[in-house]
């Protein structure tokens, strides 16, 4: 199982990191047809809420492996000199913490789909349907509640990480 868990967060970060290629080379052409107005050229339409609704879901589909491999920003000066029930406490707290909050962003998300969809608010450029984006990030956040609650096992030492995994970030 656990192999499945850290390949379902490496294959959403890689589909997060195709989304920012192709939202980079979509900023080139864009800014390239800037460029060659005086041609007849112009600027990709919509560009900008591409850029903002691509952004968004590169980010759920980044935020999943980013945990699983520690690494979120840790201030650990004191870390060290912590003895070793406390740092598990303190493993553990932080990992319940941060897959509640991942449930929580994930069920207002749903809320904000429904609405969206119910309203049927469009993109002012493309007249691209709002609730789109929405439901991209919806999977990935979907998904990452599941790597966040195995990082949660993984840190009430129910669940094992692969053994050839490094780890960056801090102490924990």
């Amino acid at each position: 199982m656990n192999r499945w868990i850290y390949g379902l967060a490496r294959g959403l970060a890689w589909v997060g990191g195709l989304v920012l290629v192709a939202l980079t080379v979509m900023s080139i052409l864009s800014i390239l047809g800037r460029a060659a107005s005086s041609w007849g050229l112009g600027p990709v339409p919509g560009d900008f809420e591409l850029v903002e609704a691509g952004t968004a879901v590169a980010v759920f589909c980044f935020m999943p492996w980013c945990h699983l491999m520690r690494g979120h920003a840790v201030v650990d000066i004191l870390w060290r000199a912590y003895p070793p029930f406390l740092q598990r406490l303190l493993t553990v707290l932080s990992q319940l913490l941060m897959f509640g909050v991942w449930v929580l962003l994930t069920w207002r998300m749903a809320y904000g789909l429904q609405d969206y969809y119910e309203n049927g608010e469009t993109s002012f450029i493309l007249h691209m349907p709002v609730w789109w984006g929405y439901a991209l990030c919806m999977v990935a956040a979907v998904l990452g509640c599941l790597v966040y609650l195995w990082a949660l096992l993984e840190s009430l030492g129910a669940a094992k990480p692969p053994e050839e995994i490094e780890f960056s970030g801090g102490g924990h």
